[in-house]
């Protein structure tokens, strides 16, 4: 860990497993949240008077209930909808302004399957019959820009990872490049002494891997104090999407594997490098 090389290889290793952690939640939450919402269905009853509202409600419960394609719905009570709008509403509006404010009633219901547009219009022909002001929405489509945002954000990671291996790659080709412009001479001799390339690259080869091991080694340490330090901070926020982006063992394993492949990518990348500049150079 004398030379520059290592700290070299441990910054890339860092930031790789930095990256691949990134890449590796974004697609845990987009799988857990879409398998959750994929058949979730939103039905809400948005007239302003409390005794129709209470009254299209339970008959809109009794009528979806009855259809073959939903496995199960619920209403969700009224202190599930205050505490949704407090954030922004806050408490305490009614006897501020003499007056409350009508907040619809929501149906949560789950649909044996995906929802499609066909699915959809059968529970609003349904719904059209006992409860007139009720609207239905598919959870998934109004979730559809988070989750092209949340792809982009992966396939940027995982394009990440792809450059910072290239410039792993360049890395050692230079430092290889620079290392037998300094021992030119010594290579004429080794080869006057019937020496071969495949001997003189695997000198080379040797002397890489032990700083891309060293490096990556460090780098794999710094990584994970970074993503256990991040982890602990998303886990405060008790955010579904975040909880969901949890990783699992095999993403683990996945990062420990980092360092052994950026060590087979430096080694073979000297050898490569040193064999064609031989063939140049003698």
């Amino acid at each position: 860990m004398s030379g520059p090389m290592p700290w070299v290889i441990a910054i890339m290793v860092a930031m790789t497993a930095i990256a691949l952690a990134a890449g590796l939640a974004l697609g845990n939450a987009i799988s857990l949240a879409r398998a959750e919402i994929e058949g979730g269905v939103t039905v809400q009853v948005i007239e302003p008077r409390d005794d129709i509202r209470a009254r299209e409600t339970a008959a809109g419960v009794e009528a979806v209930k009855r259809l073959p394609q939903v496995a199960g719905l619920r209403q969700v009570p009224q202190a599930e909808l205050d505490a949704l709008i407090e954030p922004w509403l806050g408490t305490g509006i009614a006897a501020a302004t003499g007056a409350a404010i009508p907040v619809p009633s929501l149906i949560d219901v789950r649909l044996k399957g995906p929802a499609t547009p066909q699915q959809l219009a059968e529970i609003e022909k349904v719904l059209a019959k006992v409860a007139p002001s009720a609207k239905v929405d598919a959870q998934s489509t109004w979730l559809k820009p988070v989750f092209d945002a949340m792809v982009s954000l992966q396939v940027l990671s995982i394009s990440l990872v792809v450059l910072l291996a290239c410039a792993l790659a360049a890395a050692v080709l230079l430092a290889a490049r620079s290392a037998l412009g300094a021992n030119r001479d010594v290579i004429e001799i080794v080869h006057l002494l019937g020496g071969t390339d495949t001997q003189v690259a695997r000198v080379f080869q040797r002397s890489i891997g032990y700083d891309a091991a060293g490096g990556g080694t460090v780098g794999l340490a710094l990584a994970l104090v970074v993503i256990l330090s991040l982890g602990r901070r998303f886990a405060s926020l008790g955010a579904g999407l975040v909880d969901s982006g949890a990783l699992v063992w095999t993403d683990w394993l996945l990062l420990a594997l980092v360092p052994l492949l950026s060590t087979l990518l430096a080694m073979l990348t000297a050898r490569l490098t040193v064999l064609h500049a031989l063939r140049k150079m003698l």
